[in-house]
């Protein structure tokens, strides 16, 4: 099997650094990219700064497979990300008539040039569209460009469910003990030499009467997956595990 194709997403928001808004959209996106094999291998977060933004953009997008952006692609003075990321391309901002279209017919009279400059693209971008939201979603090369409201944001991620779709999606089992992680490194260093190709998690829970630590073991290839978690099973003195997931 293929090594999985790996995702890096750049967080944009001076409410999230000033911890204005709680940040809400890396856990939904790399869920999303689980169910499709691909591995989020980094994650940044940085202000409203179009030459951070266009440098952290040049660096992900050319060290990963894929490049997910959130936020800055509003109306408002603050919404940088697409001069940003144009800049990182070596490309021009140029207004989409597709998207002017359609914010005129949606706008209507109060259609302002604030709402324009949501029709603003970096050249050579596409819109990818999905039956499921009105408002298509601007990428360039590898770069998607997705908002920063978790409800849009979670609208958006269809259609790159969509266009990434065909790969080997991963798959996660769990165990549940009441023994303490000290208590079981021994075991689960026995479990990850013998299983290199299965990722193997440790998780201590405080203040839960059904276990103490959960263990998780992931990986593309159920078979192996569900042997490694079997092999760590099978190690567990009597009277454990207290469940199975």
């Amino acid at each position: 099997m293929p090594p999985p194709k790996t995702a890096a997403a750049l967080v944009i928001g001076n409410e999230l650094l000033s911890g204005k808004v709680e940040e809400a959209n890396v856990h939904v996106l790399a869920r999303a990219l689980r169910t499709l094999g691909i591995e989020l291998r980094r994650v940044v977060m940085v202000l409203d700064d179009i030459d951070v933004i266009a440098r952290e953009v040049k660096q992900l997008s050319e060290s990963h497979d894929w490049l997910f952006t959130s936020g800055g692609v509003g109306p408002t003075h603050d919404d940088v990300t697409v001069h940003a990321v144009a800049r990182a391309f070596g490309a021009n901002v140029i207004e989409d008539p597709t998207l002017a279209s359609m914010l005129r017919e949606h706008y209507q009279e109060r259609c302002t040039d604030g709402h324009l400059q949501m029709a603003l693209v970096p050249e050579g971008a596409s819109l990818e569209a999905h039956d499921s939201i009105r408002w298509p979603t601007i990428r360039i090369g590898n770069t998607w460009l997705l908002p920063g409201v978790p409800e849009i944001f979670r609208m958006k991620l269809a259609v790159v469910i969509d266009r990434l779709a065909g790969g080997v999606g991963f798959v996660s089992r769990a165990v549940f003990t009441k023994m303490d992680e000290g208590d079981l490194k021994a075991l689960l260093d026995r479990v990850v030499e013998r299983f290199p190709d299965v990722g193997v998690g440790s998780y201590p829970k405080w203040q839960d009467p059904t276990y103490k630590t959960k263990l998780t073991f992931d990986g593309r290839d159920p078979r192996r997956v569900d042997a490694a978690r079997d092999a760590f099973i099978a190690l567990l003195p009597e009277g454990e595990p207290q469940r199975v997931e």
